[in-house]
């Protein structure tokens, strides 16, 4: 007897059949669908439930062992990663509380770009400790206002272990410093990745990405999109390149077009290359050979000029956002002017930045003033595909915008490593704008919470023991690092904590790569202060939140 003729001998007085999307059978039963919505202390145990669940998800992707998942999309797309924001974007979330959870690793993924995973785990371990002191008989808001002390002193303490690291040489450019400690915050973001094998290659080229488009003479930031990561299947991934321009996955419109462009000139439209068309429905009929011959020759008059103000304005290369037919394709050929024809506007935009040009909206607005300036623009392919060709733009002098080419040997591998080195360039970005670094391996985490620990020692208040529960907590990110290193996490939390209690030194770690020390600093793993203090306020900020929920309404219970 199949599943569904199992489901179908079900009592019908306790449950009925239903169907979903997928045509997969499922069972209502009675009681389920008279439950009424849950409130009070239910309503916030099952708000922790649901969170904790989502939380310890994510728990074995943290760290340099951490396990990959395998997100299989409805329409059969595959996407294999760790990083813990895209794994919650890409599950279906159906629960509320759980999908504050994926907007929480949204915030942390647009505010630094990095710890997406962390900030999750440590929600998920705040929200359990709160879970056991509800049992305890404490109110919600005593444990709210505790963990809120409780943070404060956490990135206090977080703060106070911070070192200042310096790219600086005098008043010299960051690239004339020293790298060093960037790559090596890098590698920290690459060692848990699919690409941590090749992290120096790759925390070197992040590093270079970074400095060339950074703004120190005036706002002292990075314009982070001036950096576009491109990936291309096939080569391995110690191909993996930094290209002073743009790369567009583009090729020349025309087969017979100079595939080499040096001195180019470059004309960059946002009109279409054709005629002008009415802007409302319109018929047009032609009833002689006469009246076809005049139409052609008026289209024919409106290309001729096109060309003539491109000539006029010393345009050597057209890059169109719209496309054009073949007969337009063959004029700008005979006329000795290659054109890239369909590229998109975010990319118009970059290139536009990367030559210094500006985007023509109209053929009467264009001047020698408004073309942008490249070294040399060329046609490249790889392997023996000539059809997957794409275009590279090099610069003169300085870079303004620069491209990370990725390579890989399957279009999976190649995505995975492009979210790699987006967290690494995130990682990067905030130590030039905030060059303050923390210890990583979970040591931040356990010298704040011996500091909360000591804190609650003061606290006269009931509130002393949310603030206890706050720092057992925090002690729940290096337990994970520990066990997902195959190592025993109570253990090695323990003796890490009596360690940097006995010795005063927060930089004892979790010593997941098994390299005999447990400082940090040696082995050179460390991570921005600012990700660590964003995690710890982050987390905070949503689980208040979840512990003063204490009714779930729909519209349905509303209405009745």
């Amino acid at each position: 007897m199949d599943a569904r003729a199992e489901l179908m001998t079900a009592p019908a007085s306790l449950a009925h059949l239903a169907v979903d999307d997928l045509g997969n059978p499922f069972l209502v039963f009675e009681e389920q669908a008279k439950e009424k919505r849950l409130s009070g202390i239910d309503a916030l145990k099952a708000n922790i439930l649901a969170a904790i669940t989502v939380a310890d998800t994510l728990r074995t992707s943290l760290g340099p062992n951490g396990m990959d998942k395998m997100l299989v999309g409805s329409d059969g797309e595959v996407t294999v990663t760790n990083d813990g924001a895209t794994i919650l974007e890409h599950m279906d979330v159906g629960h509320p509380i759980a999908k504050l959870l994926a907007d929480l690793s949204k915030a942390q993924d647009a505010e630094i770009g990095d710890g997406t995973t962390a900030v999750v785990i440590l929600a998920g371990a705040l929200l359990r400790q709160a879970g056991d002191l509800v049992d305890r008989g404490i109110h919600p808001l005593c444990i709210s206002n505790g963990f809120e002390k409780a943070c404060e002193v956490a990135a206090k303490r977080v703060k106070e272990i911070a070192r200042e690291v310096s790219v600086f040489t005098g008043d010299q450019h960051p690239s004339a410093g020293d790298q060093s400690p960037l790559r090596k915050a890098a590698m920290t973001s690459l060692v848990s990745k699919v690409v941590g094998s090749q992290k120096e290659h790759l925390a070197k080229l992040c590093v270079e990405a970074v400095l060339s488009v950074a703004d120190f003479e005036h706002s002292g930031d990075v314009q982070f999109d001036h950096i576009k990561v491109e990936g291309k299947p096939g080569g391995k991934l110690e191909d993996t390149s930094l290209i002073q321009g743009v790369v567009l996955d583009r090729g020349f419109s025309h087969p017979q077009m100079p595939k080499n462009v040096r001195d180019a000139r470059i004309a960059i439209l946002s009109c279409p290359f054709e005629p002008p068309k009415p802007k409302t429905k319109h018929k047009l009929d032609i009833v002689s050979s006469e009246s076809y011959r005049r139409l052609h020759e008026v289209e024919q008059s409106y290309f001729q000029d096109q060309i003539k103000r491109l000539k006029a304005a010393g345009a050597n290369l057209v890059i169109c956002q719209w496309g054009f037919d073949d007969e337009a394709n063959h004029l700008l050929y005979t006329s000795g002017i290659p054109a890239v024809r369909w590229v998109g506007g975010v990319d118009l935009e970059l290139v536009a930045i990367a030559t210094g040009g500006h985007i023509v909206a109209r053929f009467e607005e264009l001047t020698p003033e408004k073309l942008g300036r490249a070294e040399v623009v060329f046609e490249s392919s790889f392997g023996t595909d000539t059809k997957d060709s794409f275009l590279i733009i090099r610069e003169h002098g300085a870079s303004r915008a620069v491209t990370l080419l990725v390579r890989g040997g399957n279009i999976i591998g190649v995505e995975e490593a492009k979210r790699s080195l987006h967290d690494a360039i995130c990682c990067v970005r905030n130590l030039v704008r905030h060059p303050w670094v923390v210890p990583g391996g979970g040591a931040s985490e356990i010298a704040a919470a011996l500091a909360v620990r000591a804190f609650a020692e003061k606290e006269s208040s009931v509130e002393q023991y949310s603030i206890r529960a706050f720092a057992t907590a925090l002690e729940d990110i290096p337990a994970a690092l520990a066990a997902n290193g195959g190592l025993c996490a109570i253990g090695e939390v323990a003796r890490v904590t009596a360690k940097q209690e006995n010795t005063g030194d927060p930089c004892h770690g979790i010593d997941c790569m098994q390299l005999g020390t447990t400082d940090m600093w040696v082995q050179n793993v460390y991570e921005a202060c600012a990700s660590k203090c964003s995690q710890l306020q982050l987390a905070t900020q949503v689980v208040k939140l979840i512990l003063k929920i204490d009714d779930v309404l729909t519209v349905t219970d509303i209405i009745e």
